[in-house]
C-alpha cells in the first residue's frame, strides 16, 4: 500500500498535468480573410526588425500592417517605416488610461480590415504562422501564446512564469473547450470588428494593467467564445531581451493580478502543484526528478528554457517565488506598478 506522503506527492504532480495536459495549437489554413495587424509600441526599435522581418512573406493582399508610435524614445517610428508598416503616432496617453490600451485603441481606429490582429513587439510570425493564426479564428476572440524562446541564461529564469501563466487560463486541460478560459494572451489576439466593437473595444478596459484578461472577461460575459491556442510552430517570442530589470518589472506588472483573476479550484490546483516543486529537494531523488521530468514534457511544447534550468529548477522557482512576493506588494498595497518608463496607477 502506498504511503499517504506518496499519494500527496502524486496527487499535486497530476495537478500540474491537469492544467496542461494538452496545448492545442493553429492548424494549417488553405485561406483566410484579409486582416489589420496592429502593433503597439513604446521603445521598440530593438525589437520590432524581427517582427517585420517575419511578417514580409506573411501578408496577403488586403492585409494592413499598422505601427503604433506610443510616444518613444527611440527610433521606433522610423524602424516601423523603414520595415514596412504604417506608422501612426498615438496622442499622449489620456488620463485613466494606460499605454497599451490607448496604443491599441488607436490603432484599432486606423485599420480598415474586418478581421483585427493585435501583435506585441516582440513576436516573431514562423513561416505560414499568420495563415494559420487568422485561419484558426471562428468568432469571438482567440488568443495564441507564442512559443517562448530565450538566448541569454537569465532569460531561462521565466521558466515556471510562462507554465504558471498558462495553467491559470483553464485552456489546456481534459475539458478542452467545455471549460471557458478565464483569460487571454496579450502578445496575440484576433477578433472581428464587429466583435471587437460590441464589447466596448479597448476603451472597455482602458485602466486595466492586465488589459488582455479584461478584454477576455468582456467577451465571455456578452456571450461570445473565447479561445486559447499555444504558438509552438506558429508565433514565437523573446521576453525581456533588454535584461533582468525588466523581466522583474514585466512579471511584477502581471503575476499577482493574473493571481487574483484566476478561478478558485483553478488557483488552488497551481498553489498544489507549486508547492511539491518547492518540497521536492527535501523528498528524495525520486520526486526531484519525477519533477525535472514533468517540467520537461510541460516546458517542451511552450517555449525553450534549456536543461540547466530544468535540472536546476529551484533556481528559477525561488525567483519566482521573490518576484510573486514582489508582484504582490506592488498589486496589493502600493497599488501601483511600473512598465515602460511610467507608473501605472492600480486605484479603481
Amino acid at each position: 500500500m502506498l504511503a499517504p506522503q506518496t499519494i500527496w506527492v502524486a496527487v499535486r504532480l497530476l495537478a500540474g498535468c491537469w492544467l496542461l495536459w494538452r496545448i492545442a495549437r493553429p492548424k494549417p489554413a488553405a485561406a483566410r480573410q484579409p486582416c489589420s495587424i496592429v502593433v503597439p509600441a513604446r521603445n521598440e526599435a530593438d525589437t520590432l526588425p524581427a517582427l517585420l522581418t517575419s511578417l514580409r512573406s506573411e501578408l496577403r493582399p488586403g492585409d494592413q500592417l499598422i505601427v503604433v508610435d506610443d510616444s518613444s524614445t527611440d527610433d521606433t517610428a522610423g524602424v516601423a517605416a523603414r520595415g514596412g508598416a504604417t506608422v501612426v503616432a498615438a496622442s499622449p496617453v489620456p488620463e485613466g488610461w494606460t499605454g497599451k490600451a490607448w496604443a491599441c485603441a488607436t490603432g484599432a481606429r486606423t485599420s480598415t480590415a474586418d478581421t483585427l490582429v493585435f501583435l506585441d513587439a516582440d513576436v516573431t510570425v514562423e513561416p505560414g504562422g499568420l495563415d494559420r493564426v487568422v485561419g484558426a479564428h471562428r468568432d469571438g476572440l482567440l488568443s495564441v501564446q507564442p512559443f517562448h524562446t530565450t538566448k541569454r541564461p537569465y532569460e531561462r529564469l521565466s521558466l515556471f512564469f510562462n507554465i504558471v501563466a498558462m495553467m491559470g487560463t483553464d485552456s489546456f486541460t481534459p475539458l478542452g473547450s467545455r471549460l471557458r478560459p478565464s483569460g487571454a494572451f496579450g502578445p496575440c489576439l484576433v477578433t472581428r470588428r464587429d466583435d471587437y466593437d460590441a464589447v466596448g473595444g479597448h476603451a472597455a478596459v482602458k485602466s486595466a494593467v492586465l488589459d488582455d484578461v479584461e478584454l477576455a472577461h468582456r467577451y465571455s460575459a456578452s456571450g461570445r467564445r473565447v479561445r486559447c491556442l499555444g504558438g509552438k510552430g506558429s508565433l514565437s517570442f523573446r521576453m525581456y531581451p533588454s535584461g533582468v530589470r525588466s523581466l522583474v518589472e514585466g512579471w511584477s506588472k502581471n503575476l499577482a493580478g493574473g493571481a487574483g483573476k484566476t478561478r478558485a479550484l483553478t488557483l488552488l490546483f497551481v498553489v498544489a502543484w507549486i508547492s511539491v516543486c518547492i518540497q521536492a529537494p527535501w523528498l528524495g531523488w525520486f520526486v526531484y526528478a519525477a519533477v525535472v521530468v514533468q517540467l520537461a514534457w510541460m516546458a517542451w511544447r511552450i517555449g525553450r528554457f534549456g536543461v540547466v534550468a530544468l535540472v536546476l529548477f529551484p533556481i528559477p522557482l525561488a525567483v519566482f517565488l521573490v518576484v510573486f512576493a514582489r508582484s504582490a506588494f506592488l498589486t496589493v498595497v502600493r497599488r501601483r506598478v511600473r512598465w515602460k518608463g511610467r507608473e501605472i496607477s492600480l486605484e479603481a
